[in-house]
């Protein structure tokens, strides 16, 4: 029996996150808005890095309004900033991915990086 996971929320676990990316739905994305030194260093498998201040110019360029797209920051402001942003630029499913790559870490998901252990 397949499992398809619940639709998109505006506020995601990174439990949410991890069925998604288990099932291997193609139709989403995951962007890291931190630092590219911070994404480089570690980051949640799968990320993309799209820095707060190039995010919708690169975003409009590269993915549909209609895609589907998790977020993650340094803390919680710039997420919700970032998610902000997103929405006034005419994107229509952004989710906030909650606690971040603290969450996603302490939950013992796989992360990639050059200062870090993959998982």
């Amino acid at each position: 029996m397949i499992i398809i996971p619940e639709p998109l929320k505006s506020q995601s676990r990174v439990f949410d996150l991890k069925k998604r990316l288990d099932w291997g739905e193609p139709a989403f994305t995951l962007i890291d808005v931190r630092s590219r030194e911070a994404f480089n260093s570690s980051h949640i498998t799968g990320a993309v890095s799209l820095v707060l201040a190039e995010l919708v110019e690169r975003a409009l360029f590269n993915l549909e309004l209609v895609r589907d797209i998790y977020v993650y920051g340094s803390n919680d402001e710039e997420t919700a900033t970032a998610v902000d942003l997103l929405i006034k630029a005419g994107y229509q499913n952004v989710a906030v991915l909650l606690g971040g790559l603290a969450a996603w870490k302490g939950a013992g998901f796989p992360i990639e990086g050059n200062s870090t252990v993959v998982a």
